[in-house]
């Protein structure tokens, strides 16, 4: 049996293969990550991974679309997308496949 605690991992990621990790694998990223009101993450995508985002808690806005607790956003490889907290929120976040140096920057 392995236990961890959530603030040890790197943003909340702790499947994948990374370090530190209590499942290193290839095949798929999972995290729990926790924003305050404000965050803000710049538009980026991904060339490979699908990435599922699922509000836990909270409202947060994605290319412009307000999202709130229980919404389920699916983006797919190439689709681009922004982030930001609107309040303090939590999402659990999956990347199928798991993709090492697969975020990409989109420059205005």
């Amino acid at each position: 049996m392995k236990t961890a605690r959530l603030e040890n991992m790197v943003k909340g990621w702790f499947v994948g293969n990374f370090e530190p990790s209590l499942y290193r694998t290839n095949d798929v990223e999972v995290a729990v990550k926790k924003y305050c009101a404000g965050a803000y993450e710049t538009a980026h995508l991904h060339k490979i991974a699908t990435e599922i985002t699922v509000v836990t808690l909270g409202k947060i806005r994605m290319n412009g679309v307000e999202y709130h607790e229980g919404d389920i956003i699916v983006m797919e490889p190439g689709e681009t997308t922004d982030f930001e907290a609107l309040t303090d929120a939590e999402n659990v976040v999956v990347k199928i496949p798991g993709a090492n140096n697969d975020k990409y920057i989109v420059e205005d």
